[in-house]
C-alpha cells in the first residue's frame, strides 16, 4: 500500500494562516510524516488577497467562499485559522461534511457554543485537535517530562502570565480582537487561554477561580472610519487577573493584558513543587529553568537548560545542539501531530474537549469578574 494522503483546505491567509501554511511546507523537509499532507486550498473573503496568498504560500487552489471549501469533495482536513466568530460554524460543517478538524483557539466564542462543536465532532467521529501551540515548544514538553517524572514532586504554586502592550495607544482601531461579536473575549480568552491551557498541561485541572477585569480604554476609533472622530465602546477586557485552586491542591496565579509596558508577547509561567521547581518564559523559547532542592547545600539554585539537544522532545528533526527554534516550529509541531493522528488513528493531543475545559475555566473567570465571587469551575 503507497503513503496515505491528506488533502488539507485552510480557512484564513493572515497571521495564522501563515504560520499554519509554512507548517505545512516545513513538515515533510524536517520530519517524516506517516501521510503526505498536500496543500489543497486555501480560503479568504477577498478574492486578490486569497489569490496572492494561495501563490506565495504554495496552496493548488483558492476558494472565495468557506462554505464551498468544507463541501469539496477533495478535501480530508479542514484547518480553522480565520476569526473567532467562524470557528464553531466552520467546524461543525466541516465535520458534518466527514472531514477532520483543527481549530485555532478559542474554539469557539463562549463556552456553550464550544460545547456544541464538541458534541457535533464525538458524534461524527472525526479527529479533532486545537491549536494551543505553546504545548509544542521543546522546552515545555520537557518541563511536563520532568513533572510527571516527580522531579519537582507535589504541585504547590502556579504562577503564570501572558502580557503584550500593543494596545495602550487608545487611538489604536477597534479590530476584530476588540469586538466581542467577532472575538468573545479580550486578553483573557485571546492571552488568557494560553496561560490557563498551560498551566493545565503541566499542572493538572482547576477547581475554582477569582477574578477581576479592567478595560483601560472604553471607547476606539471605528476601523475604516475616515478621520470623523468617530469611536466605538470597547465591550472586552484589555488586562484580566484572576487566583485559582487547583484539584490536586495546588495555588494559582495568573495575569494577562495588552497594557503591560516592556513586554511585547511575553507568555511565562512558574512552577514550584515540594522538590524543586520550573520557569519558562515564551520570549527565551528555547530556554527552561530548573532547580532541584536536592541539590548539595550551597549548589542549589535554578540551572538554565538550553533545551536544544536531542534528547529535548522534537529536537532531533532540526539543528544540531545549541541551534535554536523560534516560534514558527511551534506550529510545524502541532500540525505534524495531527496529520499523525489522522493518518495512524490515533488519539489527538489537545482535543477539542482540552478546548471546552479552557472556555469553561475563561467562563468562570468572566462570571467571577462579573459577580465578585469565587466560581466553581465543574458548576459553570
Amino acid at each position: 500500500m503507497g503513503q496515505k494522503n491528506i488533502n488539507v483546505g485552510l480557512l484564513g491567509h493572515k497571521f495564522m494562516g501563515k504560520a499554519h501554511s509554512n507548517a505545512y511546507r516545513k513538515m515533510s523537509m524536517f520530519f517524516d510524516p506517516s501521510a503526505r499532507v498536500t496543500m489543497k486550498a486555501i480560503f479568504g473573503l477577498e478574492e486578490d488577497e486569497v489569490i496572492t496568498a494561495a501563490k506565495k504560500f504554495g496552496w493548488e487552489s483558492y476558494e472565495t467562499s468557506w462554505e464551498k471549501l468544507v463541501r469539496r469533495n477533495d478535501i480530508d482536513m479542514i484547518d480553522i485559522a480565520a476569526a473567532t466568530k467562524v470557528h464553531k460554524d466552520a467546524a461543525i460543517a466541516a465535520a458534518n461534511e466527514g472531514k477532520h478538524v483543527f481549530c485555532e483557539k478559542p474554539l469557539a466564542l463562549n463556552l456553550a457554543e464550544a460545547r456544541q462543536v464538541l458534541e457535533v465532532v464525538k458524534k461524527c467521529k472525526v479527529k479533532h485537535q486545537i491549536g494551543f501551540n505553546y504545548r509544542f515548544v521543546p522546552a515545555i514538553v520537557f518541563a511536563k517530562k520532568l513533572i510527571d517524572e516527580g522531579k519537582i514532586g507535589k504541585i504547590f504554586h502556579v504562577r503564570a502570565s501572558f502580557l503584550q502592550s500593543w494596545l495602550i495607544d487608545p487611538d489604536v482601531p477597534l479590530g476584530w480582537k476588540l469586538d466581542k461579536k467577532l472575538c468573545g473575549s479580550g486578553s483573557l480568552g485571546d492571552l488568557g487561554s494560553h496561560a490557563v491551557d498551560l498551566a493545565r498541561f503541566l499542572a493538572g485541572e482547576f477547581e475554582s477561580v477569582a477574578g477581576m477585569e479592567k478595560t483601560f480604554v472604553k471607547t476606539r476609533p471605528v476601523e475604516g472610519a475616515k478621520k470623523d472622530g468617530l469611536r466605538a465602546e470597547v465591550e472586552v477586557d484589555d488586562a484580566t487577573v484572576f487566583v485559582a485552586r487547583f484539584k490536586n491542591g495546588a495555588m494559582g496565579t495568573f495575569e494577562t493584558s495588552r497594557f503591560a509596558q516592556g513586554h511585547k508577547s511575553d507568555l511565562s509561567i512558574e512552577i514550584n513543587g515540594e522538590y524543586g521547581g520550573l520557569k519558562f518564559c515564551f520570549e527565551r523559547m528555547n530556554e527552561l529553568h530548573y532547580h532541584s532542592a536536592k541539590d548539595e547545600p550551597g549548589t542549589q539554585g535554578f540551572r538554565l537548560i538550553q533545551a536544544s539537544e536531542v534528547v529535548h522532545p522534537y529536537m532531533k528533526a532540526w539543528w544540531p545542539a545549541g541551534h535554536v527554534i523560534g516560534y514558527e516550529h511551534t506550529f510545524v509541531h502541532e500540525l505534524y501531530e495531527f496529520a499523525e493522528a489522522i493518518a495512524n488513528d490515533t488519539e489527538t493531543c489537545p482535543s477539542f474537549e482540552d478546548g471546552v475545559k479552557c472556555a469553561q475555566i475563561v467562563e468562570a473567570v468572566e462570571i467571577s469578574c462579573k459577580n465578585k465571587t469565587s466560581v466553581k469551575i465543574d458548576e459553570v
